[in-house]
């Protein structure tokens, strides 16, 4: 499986609830079998702006993808999560950031829910992917 983080960096968030977040991230990276032959993560962080934090063909282990999330530092600007998720759907998965056409392609957004763009349009595309 290739799985795409999509996190919220958002001022809305605050900064508390985004090390909760990282720390579920992490707990659910723990669990998988991360490898370049089984499951591939990449994460976005989106706020004002969407910034890929590592690609699918970054890391090979579970540790490795602990320690760069750990690592993240907080955006807190504003929330398009629309954005975020046009990006996760246009680039996420490509081969150029190690997705893969023949595993099934998951992505976990997390959100408060407040998004300044419109989300329904991209959010449709990735649930009929």
């Amino acid at each position: 499986m290739d799985l795409v983080f999509v996190i919220d960096g958002s001022k809305s968030l605050g900064p508390a609830n985004f090390e909760l977040v990282k720390q579920l991230v992490n707990g659910i990276v723990d669990s998988l079998d991360i490898s370049s032959s089984g499951t591939r993560v990449g994460l976005l962080q989106y706020s004002t702006k969407v910034c890929t934090e590592f690609s699918l063909s970054q890391y090979s282990t579970a540790q490795d993808v602990m320690q760069a999330v750990d690592r993240i530092q907080y955006m807190g600007r504003g929330s398009m999560t629309g954005s975020a998720l046009r990006h996760m759907f246009e680039s996420s998965f490509t081969a150029r950031e190690g997705g893969r056409s023949n595993v099934p392609h998951v992505s976990i957004v997390f959100t408060d829910g407040r998004s300044q763009d419109d989300v329904s349009e991209w959010a449709n595309k990735a649930k009929k992917a």
